[in-house]
């Protein structure tokens, strides 16, 4: 198949675009403005594959997305760009905005546009909207997961914002019949993940001996799903979904947030022996601060439809998953280094090929 990705130099996305060539059996065209969280250098083990290619873009220039799918003659489109951080959202909504509900739109159109005029793709085409839990808002300690039918209550701008962008996408199924796949999944963590996220955040923080935040007294409770699971779900469903679907995808793995900063501290005071000066165990360095406005207590998705009809399963438990990452990120401290330091940015502009 040929996948055209929109956001594929973050984290999620990157995860997926490397399964996707390393299996050899699919053409993957990446397109990624590079904001922020897009970083080339994820994507450096498959860079120079003859199945991938990459352009620079920005997902709200509708006429160059509409030129990049009539040149590359995608089977799906996987729309994975978006604002992510739910503080960022707080202080900047108006990017959010843009990126998350105006970049859908520009997406859509032009999809619709390619999808209607190309006669050879059009039974077969898709449009993947990748998607958060968020959406739904939270939920009480005694309530049921979130299912594919809850409906939507967002409460941050972030939230808000895909909320919208999944209306969008249902409506262009509706009302003009575009044939779309929306997925909706958990807390993600894994290899890649850039450090503004709780989990790499606290891992980085810790190594340098500084203070690991936690809001409020840390009861809030995600659902954690590892990128690798995630990616598996992501290319099942854009391949084997049911047009007009909806399908959740969880990890299975609740967990409060001062446990999930517990068990990183544990790990590695199972595998650094210096500590940083002062230290004898990292959970020392565990700091509680003000909650953050509008903080949602609980996130728990059903991911029984995605099992029953596509076969997904998660593999990793959290005890695997997070000791997977912790080692990845000691292992590649340059990354992080350059990550932290904004090294990365310097080389990544015009990188772009033109199709």
């Amino acid at each position: 198949m040929r996948f055209m990705l929109t956001g594929g130099c973050g984290f999620i996305g990157s995860a997926v675009v490397r399964k996707l060539v390393e299996t050899g059996k699919h053409k993957v065209l990446n397109v990624d403005e590079l904001t922020y969280a897009g970083n080339i250098e994820n994507l450096s083990s498959i860079e120079n594959h003859e199945s991938y290619s990459f352009v620079q873009e920005d997902i709200c220039n509708q006429s160059e997305m509409l030129r990049l799918m009539q040149s590359f003659e995608p089977d799906v489109v996987m729309n994975l760009a978006a604002e992510s951080h739910v503080d960022k959202s707080i202080d900047s909504p108006a990017e959010f905005i843009q990126t998350n509900v105006f970049g859908t739109y520009s997406l859509l159109e032009a999809s619709r546009f390619y999808w209607i005029n190309h006669s050879k793709k059009k039974s077969n085409f898709r449009f993947h909207h990748v998607s958060t839990d968020e959406v739904y808002g939270d939920l009480e300690p005694s309530d049921l997961p979130f299912e594919e039918t809850t409906p939507y209550h967002p409460s941050s701008p972030y939230s808000a914002s895909k909320a919208s962008s999944d209306h969008l996408v249902r409506a262009w199924n509706r009302t003009f019949g575009l044939p779309i796949l929306i997925t909706n999944c958990s807390n993600n963590y894994g290899p890649y993940q850039f450090p503004e996220k709780l989990i790499p955040h606290i891992i980085l923080s810790a190594l340098k001996g500084k203070p690991l935040p936690i809001y409020g007294d840390g009861s809030q409770i995600r659902d954690w799903l590892h990128v690798s699971d995630h990616a598996n779900g992501l290319i099942l469903v854009a391949q084997d979904g049911g047009v007009g679907e909806t399908y959740n995808i969880g990890g299975k793995n609740e967990m409060r947030n001062l446990q999930v900063v517990e068990s990183i501290c544990a790990i590695l005071d199972e595998l650094i022996e210096e500590k940083p000066d002062g230290i004898v165990q990292f959970n020392e360095l565990i700091t509680f601060v003000s909650d953050r406005p509008g903080h949602d207590q609980r996130y728990a998705i059903n991911c029984s439809k995605i099992e029953t009809e596509l076969g997904w399963t998660p593999t990793e438990t959290f005890e695997t998953g997070i000791r997977d990452t912790v080692e990845w990120y000691l292992s590649n401290s340059q990354w992080c280094e350059r990550v932290l330091s904004g090294e990365y940015r310097l080389t990544r502009m015009g990188e772009g090929k033109r199709l």
